[in-house]
Parts: structure tokens; sequence; C-alpha cells
């Protein structure tokens, strides 16, 4: 009988392991809370490694169909004129845009219509506990309903419900950055920039494009203040009309949209675990290691996906120490990855959100001069050099059982 595999959370991680098991002859369970996919968030990147791991699944052609269009990063000033203009990364690693850039929405379908044929799915639904029974474990859903299986994966968010279950309650590391991401209806001013504006006080106001013939706005404020996240739609977009309502550019225009558009909130934080597993649950993608504010999170993810069932597969049987040695197997090569992305300096942060207008102008200045500047970025954010083998050398794993890529 083929292994079971639960997992918890239908984002991209998620899917990306069913796949990934389902064609070493795993069966998978997917459960997620949303009653839907969810198209709400931003424009995302997939770099290096992960790449390839679209490659290897035979979905890196149709991902890149998906794509955005976005040809570059442009900061601009208060009347849009162009401060720093920095194109498109043709490389593997590369510019702050990447030749891949997809929303979180278009990558997540993607990789559920590959898999909703293979996998259960399970909408609506979440695991209310977890018992371990040695050679497998078994999961209450919310509705009653009790599922066995070899391994549960929790592949949720920074603030996974299902990680404490196990885990226990899990400090983590807030950046004092809150971000909320909204789609909003294009213009005939947008093209296809990333553009980025900021304002004093620590503002930052983007505008992306997407390929729904809408605009992705986001709004990023720093911010002493904590728990803005947990409260209701209607007090953050109180908040974000307070905190924005002087910064200027294009912002009235994001503002206006607010009771319409769809949006997301969340403050950035990061997830620092000493380990990811216990016994035959274990922690992937942003459960597991937030990295924070530096678009690092969906190459980890899939990474991730990719190590974790190349290990399993290759733990013949079902055997309890068999599991254990793969899933620290899976962690040890991570690690360097985890580690890396999240080496996020305050001062880098502080640095592309300035507080004054007199470091506003500083920053302005520096960012002209530094055209082109894409190694230069690399060095402000103090993550360029020192980058994991990982990135660019996935491990080797057995061919699947299965073709990759469903016909």
């Amino acid at each position: 009988m083929p292994r079971h595999a639960l997992i918890s959370g239908a984002s991209i991680a998620g899917p990306a392991l069913a796949h990934q098991l389902h064609a070493r002859g795993w069966r998978t369970t997917v459960v997620e809370r949303a009653p839907r996919l969810r198209d709400e968030g931003q424009n995302i990147d997939v770099r290096g490694s992960a790449r390839e791991v679209l490659r290897r699944m035979g979905l890196e052609t149709e991902a890149l169909a998906a794509g955005t269009g976005e040809v570059g990063l442009r900061f601009v000033d208060g009347a849009g004129a162009v401060v720093a203009e920095f194109p498109a990364g043709t490389g593997g690693t590369d510019g702050a845009t990447a030749e891949m850039e997809i929303l979180r929405g278009e990558l997540s379908r993607i990789l559920y219509e590959h898999t909703r044929a293979s996998t259960d799915y399970r909408f609506d639904q979440q695991i209310r506990e977890l018992t371990e029974h040695g050679d497998h474990v078994t999961a209450t859903l919310h509705d009653g309903e009790q599922i066995e299986a070899d391994v549960v994966v929790v592949a949720e968010g920074t603030r996974s419900r299902t990680r404490g279950l196990v885990f226990g309650e899990v400090g983590l590391d807030e950046l004092g950055m809150f971000v909320a991401h909204l789609t909003i209806p294009r213009t005939a001013d947008d093209d296809q920039w990333w553009r980025w504006y900021g304002a004093s006080g620590s503002r930052s106001v983007g505008l992306r494009p997407d390929n729904r013939g809408t605009t992705r706005a986001m709004l990023n404020h720093l911010t002493d203040v904590r728990g803005l996240e947990t409260l209701d739609r209607a007090d953050q977009v109180t908040i974000l009309r307070r905190t924005f309502a002087d910064a200027g550019w294009q912002t009235r225009r994001i503002l206006d949209a607010l009771d319409d558009a769809p949006m997301y909130f969340d403050a950035i934080a990061q997830a620092r675990l000493t380990r990811w597993n216990h016994g035959r649950v274990v922690l992937l993608g942003d459960a597991a290691w937030s990295a924070g504010p530096f678009g690092t999170g969906t190459s980890l993810a899939l990474v991730g996906a990719y190590v974790l069932a190349g290990e399993l597969a290759g733990a013949d049987g079902d055997a309890t120490a068999k599991t254990a040695a793969a899933l620290a197997r899976y962690e040890e090569r991570m690690r360097p990855y985890v580690d890396w992305a999240q080496d996020v300096r305050p001062s880098a942060i502080r640095a592309m959100n300035p507080r004054s207008a007199a470091g506003l102008a500083v920053q302005r200045t520096a960012l002209r001069a530094a055209a082109p500047i894409m190694s230069k970025l690399g060095r402000i954010t103090g993550r360029a050099s020192r980058m994991p083998s990982i990135m660019t050398e996935l491990p080797h794993y057995p061919a699947p059982l299965r073709p990759v890529a469903p016909a």
C-alpha cells in the first residue's frame, strides 16, 4: 500500500510537495482552511534552484507563460519621475525583478491543477488534533473526521496554527514592518515596470503589473506598533488611510480603492525554530522558516518541497528510524539556504524605508549614483555573497516512479 502524506496548506509548498510525492509513489491529502484557492497576494519570483525544481516538475514553461510581464524596477519620486531604473535580471539569481515573475495565486493555481487529479484536496478544513502512534499519525479534522498518515506536513504560513499543536507557541521575530497588498483597477498610466515610491515616515508605496488586467499595489510601513495583523479589515483600512493620507505620488488612488479592493495584510516576521520535525510531523515553508521581507519565500518553498519529497522517497519502507533519518537529512540540506535567507539586517530594512525627508534624499542620491546596481543592491541588503550551494545546485535524487508532469 502506498505511503500516505497528510499536508496542511494549499498555497505553494503544500501542492508542490504533493506533486513530488505522488510522482514518487505516495498517496497525498491536502487540507486547507480557506474555502478556496486564494487569489489575493503579491507578485513573487522564482530563482536559481527553485526554477530548476519547476523545470523538473515539467511546469517551467507554463509558469513563464503565466508571468506578470514585469520588465524591471523603477524608483520614482513624488512627481513620478524616475530616480533609478533596474531592468529585470536574466540570470538565475540577479535583479530585483526575476525572469520568472508570477502572481502567488497563479503559481498556486498551476500547482493545484497539476495535482488535483492525484491528490485529495479538502478545502474549508483544518487539523484540530494530532496523535502519533509510532508508525503513523492520526489527524483529527475540525469536522471530526480522522485521517491516518505516515507523515504529516505542516506547510502553512508564518503564523501557522497547526504548528502549535506539536511545537507549542513559537516566538516570532517581528521585523517592525506591516504590508498591505491590494488588487486595484489598471489605468492608462500603468506600464510593465514595478514602480517603488518612498515617502518620509518610513513609508513606501509600490505599483506592479499583473497578467489579469489589473494592478497590484503595496503599502509598506515601519512601525513600533505590534499586532496590526490581528485586527479586522475595517480597522486595518482605517490605519492605512491615516498612515498614508499625506504620502503623495499615487497613494490617494490606492486609498480610494480600499473599500472594494481584494487585500492581504500582514506584519513581516521571521520564524526561527531549532528543529522542523517532531516524530512524524514536519514543517515546510513559512511555517518552518519564514524568512522576511526580501522575496525568498517562494523559492525556499519549492526547493524545500523538492528536498523533503526526495528524502522521504529515499527512506525505503515506513520504519520510524528511516523516516527520522530522512527528516534529519531534509533539515541538514535546507538549513544553509534558510540561514542565508534569514540574514536580514535591520539596517537594510531601514535603508529601504528612511524615516526623515533628509534620509529619503540620501537614499535617492545613492540610487541615482548606483545604476546599474544589481550587484550593489545585493550589498545594500548584505546578502548577494555567501549564497549556499543549494541555491544553484539541487541535490540528486533517483528519478520519480511516474512521469512528473501529468498528461
